[in-house]
């Protein structure tokens, strides 16, 4: 029986280009089938994805392969590559371990995100990083409020909210002053962005919560789904976020624990 792996590539990047074709070279060598068109790969049902890039580029690979169960294995080319789990030199190393049967997948919480009352009529997106409220231009602050499975929860006025995943927690939300969460862990994360309000914290909720948000000041706010799709919402519209049905699969190899990926990336020196 043939034996399929995809490629997800950052195209921009002529460095992730050229090892992709060392890649494929290599699975070719394997009597492996290398594939790198999507419709193909989801035809073919592929026994996993690699995905060459930055962070960016593997949250894409893995929200996209989690509607087939495809597990991701993510090369960093990027800066921080918190969520990639191991670096370009590491490439064919990591695959003897993964052909070896020498590795792990690691589901990751994602989120499923409904708009009430938009023009697209209540069409869900479903996010693995965050979802970001923010106000528009030059308008002043914006309240939202927050309700926890239809109960009045806490009001955020502020120039927006983040409202992320565990995974999402080392984003945009920790540039805020969220707090970093251990991927292991089931809750969905709220951020103030640039609070006007002492009493306006980040809170930490059950993924088993249902949450919604309505802008209860301002006129209009824009609403961001995994920093790739943006539309805005009005007074009056409630957007209702839930743990999806379906989780993202990460391949890890065992090589870095979480406590030192957090290290490494934020160069923590107190532990040397």
């Amino acid at each position: 029986m043939e034996r399929i792996v995809g490629l997800w590539i950052n195209m921009s990047k002529p460095e992730a280009l050229e090892l992709a074709l060392r890649i494929k070279e290599w699975f070719q060598a394997r009597d492996w089938h290398v594939l790198t068109e999507w419709e193909d790969i989801i035809k073919h049902k592929v026994e996993f994805l690699i995905s060459l890039g930055g962070d960016g580029t593997l949250l894409q690979a893995a929200r996209e392969a989690s509607s087939y169960g495809i597990p991701v294995l993510g090369v960093n080319f990027g800066r921080l590559g918190f969520l990639c789990e191991i670096e370009r030199g590491e490439v064919f190393g990591a695959l003897e371990k993964i052909l070896s049967n020498n590795f792990q997948i690691q589901e990751r919480l994602m989120l499923t995100v409904v708009v009430n009352g938009s023009n697209e009529g209540g069409i869900s997106h479903r996010v693995l990083n965050d979802v970001v409220f923010s106000r528009e231009g030059k308008d002043g602050i914006i309240t939202l409020h927050a309700n926890l499975s239809g109960e009045p929860t806490v009001s955020y006025p502020a120039d927006g909210l983040i409202v992320s995943t565990p995974t999402g927690s080392t984003a945009y939300s920790l540039s805020a002053g969220g707090p970093i969460i251990s991927p292991n862990v089931q809750a969905i994360l709220l951020t103030p962005l640039a609070a006007h309000s002492l009493s306006a914290r980040p809170m930490l909720v059950s993924d088993e919560e249902e949450i919604q948000i309505f802008l209860a000041n301002g006129e209009k706010c824009m609403v961001t789904f995994d920093g790739r799709q943006s539309i805005m919402i009005y007074s009056g519209q409630r957007v209702i976020i839930k743990t999806a049905p379906i989780k993202a699969l990460l391949i890890r190899l065992g090589t870095r624990s979480f406590p030192q990926v957090v290290r490494e990336k934020l160069r923590d020196r107190w532990h040397e």
